[in-house]
């Protein structure tokens, strides 16, 4: 079905497409907006195959850690996100690869890579693709399975001419969106062999920034997707499988 566009998304549409016509080879020219990714899709039942090849090798880990205490993970984590405006599933998976043990006693982490792929934003010829925000702790506790730093970089759909500036980000590395995720259903297993765990998670309470890096329509797409926004109004869940893998 296809999704209502707000005021805001008009303006934005109308706006690009002014600035399309000041600067050569803008957004919009031509442009039939596309449907919207449903919110219903099926993941397959089949395990996902997980890529290892990030892993930070030994001789990154840090001084002291013995390998043969230490483990790679790879997350695979896909879910919904509501942050401002924008309301979209997130049908293929964030992959988030990090290394963890204790080096004297003391817990340790060290990241290795995140990709994902770009989120259709409906209504708009935008996309958004979840970046690494430079920090993550996977440490769970009582209070919380764990938490990181993300930043949304804003592109365009595949097909459009232009799209905005190159930088263009919800959030950045100097103001990330800061994630704390809380167990929405516990952690179980789901293969021993290989071992891959699964669990869902969310957080409901981050604050957005404003975009940043985006030039003169840093405003309009404020606008558009109802940025800055305050917390309680975002949300970000997930589901969630993590393969793990023995240094040694």
């Amino acid at each position: 079905m296809l999704k209502r566009m707000t005021p805001n998304r008009v303006t934005l549409n109308r706006a690009l497409r002014r600035f399309a016509s000041a600067a050569a080879g803008a957004l919009l020219a031509g442009l039939t907006l596309g449907t919207a990714p449903a919110h219903g899709a099926e993941r397959a039942p089949a395990l996902p195959e997980f890529d290892f090849s990030a892993c930070p090798t030994a001789d990154e880990l840090p001084a002291g850690a013995d390998p043969g205490t230490w483990r790679c993970e790879v997350m695979h984590a896909t879910g919904h996100l509501r942050l401002g405006a924008i309301d979209e599933p997130l049908t293929e998976p964030m992959k988030i690869t990090f290394a963890e043990g204790r080096v004297d006693g003391e817990f340790r982490q060290v990241f290795g890579r995140m990709t994902a792929a770009p989120i259709r934003v409906g209504g708009t010829p935008l996309t958004l693709t979840p970046q690494y925000g430079g920090y993550s702790d996977f440490l769970s506790d009582d209070t919380r399975r764990g938490e990181f730093d993300i930043k949304f970089a804003l592109g365009r759909a595949h097909g459009l001419p232009a799209g905005p500036s190159s930088g263009c980000s919800v959030g950045s590395d100097e103001e990330a969106v800061h994630l704390v995720l809380k167990d929405t259903d516990p952690t179980r297993v789901i293969s021993r062999d290989p071992l891959i765990v699964a669990f869902a998670a969310q957080d409901t309470e981050f604050t957005a920034p404003r975009t940043t890096g985006c030039g003169p329509l840093g405003r309009v797409l404020d606008r558009a997707l109802g940025l800055p926004s305050a917390a309680g109004t975002n949300a970000f869940t997930m589901d969630v499988t993590v393969a793990i893998r023995p240094y040694a």
